[in-house]
């Protein structure tokens, strides 16, 4: 695995997920949203403007890791696990699912911090990172890995598999470089959520057990989707959807961008 796979990874994470992060808690505040003051509006008028980046350094430091990894195995599998494999679609998403899975395993403990620490309000839980790993015990740290890993190995392998074929469909088309790396990127990550949404929305389901009074009580992944379709029907696993959409266009489109722009700075250095 080459060192500079890993910092195009872990750096094209950090600044899209800063661009982004008002975006992020937007999200997952639809996701959650019986939560009691679980609006933008409510963060700004009783936290301020820069709350609206809450839980913004934890999901750095969870991001940079994640995606330092998936990026550079995702490369890595290119090279040497599915060489063999002609077919450009195809390899994209084997590797892209490898490398999703991979990384959600390896900083798991940092995604369930980070959700935690957006939806606090004032502190209430969690005043770090370390602390909220300090406090929360190791059976917390891990639920909904499960659904993590069913969740985020095809939506991984969708967004890279839609990128690189975005970005050959786009290459003939009469618009700006850039333009097309961002759309492409952009529309990948639309896509890929659209396939696997309801894996996402009950991993932060799960993820909430024990945090707060206001988080409905499941018994796992099965109990979970038969409790949200009762009280909410279909439509309940889709909460937050277009919240996602708002949130997940610029970030994948930031994040591919930036991974197109320091892969020309490295191949230039090289």
């Amino acid at each position: 695995m080459h060192i500079t796979d890993l910092i195009t990874g872990g750096v094209s994470a950090i600044v899209s997920r800063t661009t982004t992060a008002p975006l992020e808690l937007f999200k997952i505040q639809r996701q959650n949203s019986f939560f009691p003051f679980s609006t933008i509006r409510a963060v700004l008028r009783r936290e301020g403007i820069r709350y609206l980046w809450k839980g913004n350094g934890t999901n750095c430091a969870r991001a940079f890791p994640q995606f330092a990894i998936n990026y550079g195995i995702f490369e890595h599998s290119k090279q040497s696990l599915f060489s063999s494999i002609t077919n450009p679609n195809l390899q994209n998403f084997l590797c892209g699912g490898v490398g999703g899975m991979v990384s959600m395993i390896a900083i798991y403990p940092l995604e369930t911090a980070r959700s935690r620490l957006s939806l606090q309000s004032h502190r209430a839980h969690y005043i770090s990172l370390t602390d909220a790993l300090h406090k929360m015990k190791y059976r917390e740290m891990y639920r909904g890995l499960g659904m993590s890993i069913l969740g985020f190995t095809p939506y991984n392998a969708f967004s890279f598999m839609f990128y690189y074929q975005l970005k050959n469909i786009f290459k003939e088309t009469p618009m700006n470089e850039h333009a097309k790396k961002i759309l492409a990127g952009g529309l990948a990550g639309v896509g890929a959520v659209s396939i696997t949404y309801p894996t996402d929305l009950i991993r932060r389901r799960l993820q909430l057990q024990g945090f707060d009074p206001s988080v409905p009580k499941y018994g796992g992944i099965r109990d979970c989707v038969r409790t949200i379709l009762k009280k909410e029907g279909g439509r309940g696993l889709y909460r937050g959807l277009w919240a996602t959409y708002i949130k997940l266009f610029p970030t994948m489109a930031i994040q591919f961008w930036v991974i197109e722009k320091c892969n020309r700075l490295f191949k230039n250095k090289q």
